[in-house]
C-alpha cells in the first residue's frame, strides 16, 4: 500500500523538476537572446533606446543596464542555488517590460517608439504583450515549483 503513494510522490517530484527545468531553460534562452542581441547590435540598440518615450539620460542608463540585467538573470536561472532569485528577477523585469508595452499598445504615449527586440521585432504590440505575459507565467510557475521543493522550516525557527 505504501508503494503507490511513494510512486505518486516520485511522479510529482519528477513533474516539478521538469517544470523547473523547462521554465528556467525557456527564460534563459529568452534573456541570453535579448541581452546578446542588444550587445551585438550595440549601435542599433542604443539608437532604439534613445527613440523611446523617456528622457535621454534614462535611455543612456538603460542602454547598459538592460542587457547586463538580462544576462545576469540568465546566469541566476542557470544555477539551482540562485534560480529562485532568477525567477523573481524575471518576473520583475518582464512586468516592467509588459507594462511599458501595454502602455504603448493602448496609446498612452504621444508617439509609438520602435519595437526593438531582434526576431521579436516582427511582433505587433498586442503579440508582444501576450508573449511577455506567457513568459511571466513561466517565471511564476518556476518560482512556485522551486519554492515547493524547498524543505519547510520547523516551528522553532531553527
Amino acid at each position: 500500500m505504501e508503494a503507490p503513494a511513494k510512486q505518486l510522490i516520485d511522479k510529482s517530484n519528477d513533474q516539478s523538476a521538469l517544470a523547473i527545468q523547462l521554465s528556467s531553460l525557456l527564460l534563459i534562452l529568452l534573456f541570453i537572446y535579448t541581452g546578446l542581441d542588444k550587445l551585438i547590435r550595440w549601435k542599433e540598440s542604443k539608437n532604439a533606446f534613445h527613440n523611446q518615450t523617456f528622457p535621454a539620460e534614462l535611455a543612456e542608463l538603460l542602454v547598459y543596464a538592460v542587457p547586463i540585467s538580462e544576462l545576469l538573470i540568465a546566469l541566476l536561472l542557470f544555477f539551482s542555488v540562485t534560480r529562485w532569485w532568477g525567477y523573481l528577477s524575471s518576473i520583475l523585469l518582464l512586468t516592467i517590460f509588459t507594462t511599458y508595452v501595454g502602455l504603448i499598445w493602448v496609446g498612452a504615449f504621444p508617439r509609438v517608439p520602435c519595437n526593438c527586440a531582434g526576431i521579436l521585432n516582427s511582433l505587433g504590440w498586442a503579440e508582444h504583450f501576450i508573449l511577455n505575459l506567457l513568459f511571466i507565467a513561466l517565471a511564476i510557475l518556476g518560482l512556485n515549483q522551486s519554492q515547493s521543493k524547498k524543505p519547510k522550516a520547523d516551528a522553532s525557527g531553527f
